[in-house]
Parts: structure tokens; sequence; C-alpha cells
């Protein structure tokens, strides 16, 4: 019960969010129509019963003047459900789409503020398979929480509308004892009562194990999907090392995984169903038996009989709300689990980066230099790469990194404030644009100017200063084909893909530049062309690179042995 209770004030915290967004007229206006529309259903599942119980009272009577009239009753209700029901339909889905785009945007947002998508993948905790939980079950607890909720409201009139109408067809019945007569009024509604209360604690103690079922389900599938997209986008790279076998393996252990939570799943659903399917059998006749014996008596008429089996079914309907809606409940908990285990995450990297004295401290100068005052970097909760390191560079030299290529990744990380891991404090310059370049730049699927102009829009850059950049890297072959649609990643080879890194730099101009073994897969002689072509066409800015060619010392003024 804590836990329960614990996770309902966490869901109601991040719904709160929603509800008072910027677009809260909006949003609360179209709840408030959507819970006027499932008024106006249950005013017309009411209305139903009575002209049910009408039309068997004219059929008992033989009355073909009272059959006529119930006919044009049930036009007159068919055309207003009809557009109650479609209205409904829309306000629901206006309000089910506008939750999930809100949903979507605060987890993605908080996602990838501030790099915490590249920090929370090396912290620990439930957090895998981030882009699964973003895409897939935000629209899960989006559209199932507004159904469940008007679900449940609809429930809620639906017994309170009916248990009056069960109430008064019900009348007394009188409990003979013997020794005592008790009358019992509405007899029918504690019927009911009693048994929805009966049928939901089966239901709930069947239903218990499909919420874990679920949840390990998903996970599964999210892992799976991870292992295909990573195949997809290094398949060059498994190809010619023939490691096809191997990733078919890995494959049918991830996909063995899903077939053991299926299974799982399966024998949960099937209790459920199985359950349901009994449950919906005796709610069909159930009703009419317990009220026969009054008609049989002669003291209800047809229609009283009709009106209070169906009144009967309506009440015990809404009380069985839990048990009709045990899977739906299942899959949206496990669902909003995994979107609150998320933001659990961010919340915890946001906490940790709060201690100043846990981790490296990136401030700005007011000189025009980049400075290291005893830095030391660290893994996370683990040991140190290197440490001590005190460096004040200044505008326009070039310094190269020697040493160890992998711990000089990890300072540029910590440059670029993604890998905080450490001590010491890094000053940045307060003037000039850092631009890092890695060994291998992303170039998003789309057109080859998009890629070139990531993370600006196409309209910074014009077609000469690209065909120019183009040239200048040695690509204008290219420039055929700056409007067509490819994924570029798979398309060009890995040192074309470079080449378009310095294309972007050279468009960019920045001040303060970082090379990661950005030309490492071109020949010796092109890596030094492309350092020549930097210091030419940007001699004023600053440069710290790591490279491995034989002459790259040349290029450099200053080392920083890591």
């Amino acid at each position: 019960m804590p836990e329960s209770r614990s996770f309902f004030v966490e869901f109601l915290r991040l719904t709160k969010q929603f509800w008072c967004s910027q677009q809260k007229l909006k949003i609360r206006g179209t709840a408030l129509l959507l819970a006027l529309l499932t008024i106006m259903q249950n005013v017309m599942a009411v209305l139903l019963t009575q002209w049910s119980a009408d039309l068997f009272d004219a059929l008992e009577q033989h009355s073909m003047h009272d059959l006529m009239i119930q006919i044009g009753m049930l036009a007159i209700l068919f055309v207003s459900g009809m557009c109650v029901t479609g209205s409904h339909l829309f306000i629901k889905r206006n309000l089910q789409i506008a939750w999930r785009d809100w949903l979507t945007e605060y987890v993605s947002s908080r996602w990838m503020k501030d790099g915490h998508h590249y920090l929370i993948s090396h912290l620990p905790g439930e957090h895998d398979n981030p882009d699964g939980r973003i895409a897939e079950d935000c629209r899960v607890v989006s559209e199932s929480a507004v159904v469940l909720c008007h679900s449940l409201f609809y429930s809620i009139m639906l017994l309170i509308s009916f248990t009056e109408v069960l109430w008064s067809r019900s009348g007394v019945v009188t409990l003979d004892l013997g020794f005592a007569r008790i009358p019992i009024y509405g007899h029918l509604v504690w019927i009911a009562i009693i048994y929805s209360a009966l049928a939901s604690w089966l239901g709930w103690r069947v239903s218990r194990p499909l919420t874990g079922a679920t949840n390990a389900r998903q996970s599964a599938e999210a892992d799976f999907r991870a292992s295909l997209l990573e195949v997809r986008e290094n398949s060059q790279a498994i190809a010619l090392i023939h490691a096809n076998a191997t990733e078919r393996r890995q494959f049918r252990e991830l996909f063995s995984k899903i077939r053991l939570v299926w299974d799982a799943q399966s024998r949960a659903w099937r209790n459920i169903l199985m359950f349901g399917s009994g449950y919906s059998t005796l709610n069909m006749a159930f009703p009419i038996l317990i009220a026969a014996p009054r008609y049989i008596l002669g003291r209800i008429t047809l229609g009283t009989l009709m009106q209070s089996a169906q009144a009967f079914q309506h009440m015990v309907s809404s009380l069985s709300w839990p048990v009709n809606n045990a899977g739906a409940v299942a899959e949206w908990r496990a669902s909003v689990e995994r979107i609150l285990s998320l933001l659990k995450a961010i919340d915890d990297v946001d906490a940790e980066l709060a201690k100043p004295d846990h981790w490296i401290q990136v401030k700005c100068s007011d000189r025009p230099i980049l400075a290291f005052r005893n830095l030391s970097i660290a893994k996370y909760n683990g040991p140190v790469f290197a440490e001590n390191i005190n460096m004040e560079i200044g505008k326009g030299e070039h310094v190269l990194i020697t040493g160890n290529a992998y711990t000089g990744a990890k300072l540029f990380r910590a440059i670029a404030r993604i890998r905080p891991w450490g001590s010491g404090v890094i000053e940045l310059p307060s003037q000039g644009r850092l631009f890092f370049m890695p060994p291998r730049p992303h170039l998003p699927i789309g057109t080859l100017r998009n890629a070139i102009c990531y993370p600006s829009s196409r309209r910074v850059f014009n077609q000469e200063q690209i065909e120019q950049a183009l040239r200048l890297a040695g690509l204008e072959n290219l420039i055929e084909q700056l409007d067509q649609k490819e994924n570029w990643v798979h398309t060009l080879a890995r040192g074309e893909q470079q080449l378009l890194g310095m294309v972007r730099l050279l468009l960019n101009r920045p001040q303060w530049i970082f090379l990661q073994e950005a030309f490492d897969s071109l020949a010796p002689q092109e890596e030094e062309r492309m350092l020549r072509l930097i210091c030419e066409k940007l001699p004023d800015a600053t440069l710290l690179a790591i490279t491995h060619i034989p002459n790259g010392a040349s290029f450099f003024s200053r080392r920083l042995q890591l």
C-alpha cells in the first residue's frame, strides 16, 4: 500500500504540471466539455433503459399505438446517441494528443537538457532505453490515462443513476425467519453491491501478476529494438569482420527473453480472460434470474423486469470497473513507472551536479583564456584517469594533447560540460564559440545540405559559402548532391564524413576548436592539409587537438601531456 500511495503521489505531481501548463485554459475547457458529453452519455443510457421498459410493456399489452410511440422515441435516441458519441470521441482524442504532446516535450526536453541524455547513460538506475520510454510509454501514459479516467467517471455516473433506478424497481422483499419478518428495501441494490465486490476482489487477485509481466515485456522489447538499431548503424563494421553469426546469437538471446516474459504475460492474460469470460456469461443471466420470481408472482410487469435487469447490469458494470480495466491499468501503470524512473534518473543527475565538491567545476573567465586549475578526471565512482592538470591556454594558441587519447577525449567532454566526474576547475573564455570535432560527426538523415549545416538551420549558410567550403575540403563531387536525401552515415565513407566535419568548421568559423582524432581516417598527407587549412582560414582561432600524424607537432606551439 505505501508503494502504491507513493506511485500515485508521483503521478499526480507529474500530471499537475500538465493541467497548470501554458495551455491550461484550453486543456481544462476540453476536459470540461468531455465531462459534459460523458454526463450526456449517461443520460442516454438511462433513457434507453426507460425506453426498453416502455417497449416491453407495450408488447405485453399488445398495444400497436404504444409500439409506434416507442419506434419514434427510438429514432430520437438513435440520432442523439450518434451525435453525442461522435462529439465525445473527437473531444477525447484532442485531449489525448494534447497530453501526449505536453508529456513528450516535457520528458524529452529534460532528457536532452545540458547533455543529461549522455550523463544518465553512465549512472546506475532504471533508465534503460529512454527512446522507447519517450516514444511509446508517453503515448500509453497519456492515451490510457484519458480512457481510464473517462471510463471511471462514466462508471460513477452510471452507479449514481442506476442505483436510484434499481432501488425504485426493487420494491420491498420480506425475509421470513419464522420467528420474525424482516422487510428488505432495495434488495437488488444490495445483491449488486455484494456481487460486484466479490467479483472485483477475485479479479484483482487474478490480475496482479500482469503489471510485473507487462513491465518486463516492455523492457525486453526495448532491448531487442536497441540491438537491431545498433546493428543497422554499424552494419559495415559487422560485415567486414564477419560477425553476423555473433549478432544473430545476440538477437536470439534477446528474443528468448521476450519469449519468457511473453509466456508470463500470456499466463496472466489467460487467467484474466478466463475470469472475465465466466463473469460476462453470469452477468447476462443473473439479474433476470433474481428478478424473475417477482414477475412470475405477478408483482411487476415484463417492462419492469427488463428495466430492473438492465439497471442491475449497468450498476454491476460500474462497480466492476477495476475488474474490467485490470489489463489496461496494468499496462498504464507499467508505462507510468518507466516514465517516472527516467525522470528520477534525471533528477539524480541534477542532484549530483548540485554538489560542487563532488564534480569538476566549469566557470566562465573574464579573460580570453582556457584554464585548468588542479583538474582531475575520473570515472563515475571509479578510478582517476588524470590528475593535477594545470595550464592556461591563450587566444590563438595551438596545443597538442599527447599521452592517452582516451583520457584526452574525456577532457574534451569535461570542457563541453557533459562529463563532470573528477575535481578541480575549468575556466572557459567568456567570448568566442567553442567547436568540438569528434572522430565521426553526426550526420542526421535528410538532405546533405541539412547535414552540413547541422545543428544550425540550412538558411544560416548560403549556396556560395557551402560550395566554397566543400571545394576547400576536397568534396566538390558532393555539390550536386546537396539537396539529395540519404542516410549519409551509410552512404559516405568514414573519411568523407570527417571531411564534412571540416566543412562545418569552415562554415561556422569558431574561435576555440577542439579536434578529437577528427581526421584519423584520412591519409597523413591529407590530415596535414586539413591542419594547414585551419591555420590559413582561421588564423586567430585557438586549437586543442588529439592527433597521431607523424608531422603533427609542427602545427602546435605547446603540448599537454596526459
